[in-house]
C-alpha cells in the first residue's frame, strides 16, 4: 500500500525556511510591535502638551507677578503702613486700589477722580526702575470703608459736590463731614458745580474752588444737616 494514503502512517513536517526569510519575518515583528507601542503613547497624551516624567516631583509653575509696566499703575493694590509696596489686589496686605496714574504733581497734574480716598507720591529711581513713569502721584481708593473722599465724609484730597466745608476769614476753606454735629459753624455745603460764578444760584453763599472742568462750587450756608 501507498505509504501517504495509510492511515498509520506518520504526517510529514513542512520543511524548515531558510535562514533569510526566518531573520525577515522576525524584524517585522520588531517593527510592528515598535509601531504599536508609538501609537499608544502619543494617543495617551493630551494635544498641545508635553510629557512629564513622573519618576521625580513635578515644578510647580511660577505664579503671576503682581507688578506690572508701570508700578502702582491703575488697578493695582498697594499694602498699608509708612512703607508702600505693590501686592496682589487677593492679598491679606492689600488695602487700597489705584482709580489712575499721573506725572507730575497733583496741584499741576490732572486732577483724581472724585471718589479717590488719598494721594500717593510716588517716585521710580535706579536701575530697578521699571517704567518711564517714574515721578508721578496715584490716586487711591480704599478697599474697605472708610471712604474719606466720599461726598460729607469730610476728607479725601478733593473738594466734590455734597462735601460740606468751614470757611476762614483769610477766604481759605476746610473740608469737613457733614454728619459732624460738633463741626465748627458756620458751615456750607457745595450743592452744585458749574464753569462760572454767574451760574450758581441766586442763593449761593460762598464760591468754592473745584478742580476738573467744573472749577466753581455753589455753597450754601447751614447749621446742620
Amino acid at each position: 500500500m501507498d505509504e501517504r494514503m495509510s492511515s498509520g502512517a506518520r504526517s510529514r513536517r513542512p520543511a524548515p525556511l531558510p535562514a533569510r526569510v526566518a531573520l525577515a519575518a522576525r524584524v517585522f515583528l520588531a517593527v510592528a510591535a515598535f509601531v504599536v507601542a508609538l501609537l499608544l503613547t502619543t494617543a495617551c497624551e493630551a494635544p498641545g502638551r508635553t510629557v512629564t516624567d513622573d519618576r521625580g516631583p513635578v515644578p510647580a509653575p511660577p505664579g503671576p507677578s503682581p507688578y506690572g509696566v508701570v508700578f502702582l499703575g491703575p488697578g493695582d493694590c498697594s499694602s498699608r503702613g509708612p512703607v508702600i509696596r505693590e501686592v496682589f489686589c487677593r492679598s491679606e496686605k492689600a488695602a487700597a486700589t489705584v482709580l489712575a496714574r499721573h506725572l507730575g504733581t497733583p496741584s499741576s497734574g490732572p486732577p483724581c477722580p472724585d471718589a479717590t480716598d488719598f494721594v500717593l507720591h510716588v517716585s521710580e529711581t535706579g536701575t530697578g526702575a521699571r517704567s518711564r513713569l517714574t515721578t508721578g502721584y496715584a490716586c487711591m481708593r480704599n478697599l474697605e470703608p472708610p471712604h474719606p473722599g466720599d461726598p460729607g465724609q469730610g476728607g479725601g484730597p478733593l473738594t466734590v459736590v455734597g462735601d460740606c466745608v468751614t470757611a476762614s476769614r483769610a477766604g481759605e476753606v476746610t473740608e469737613t463731614a457733614c454728619a459732624d454735629a460738633g463741626g465748627r459753624a458756620p458751615r456750607y455745603r457745595v450743592e452744585s458745580a458749574v464753569r462760572r460764578r454767574a451760574q450758581c444760584p441766586d442763593d449761593t453763599d460762598l464760591f468754592v474752588s473745584l478742580r476738573g472742568e467744573k472749577p466753581v462750587g455753589c455753597a450754601r450756608r447751614s447749621t446742620g444737616w
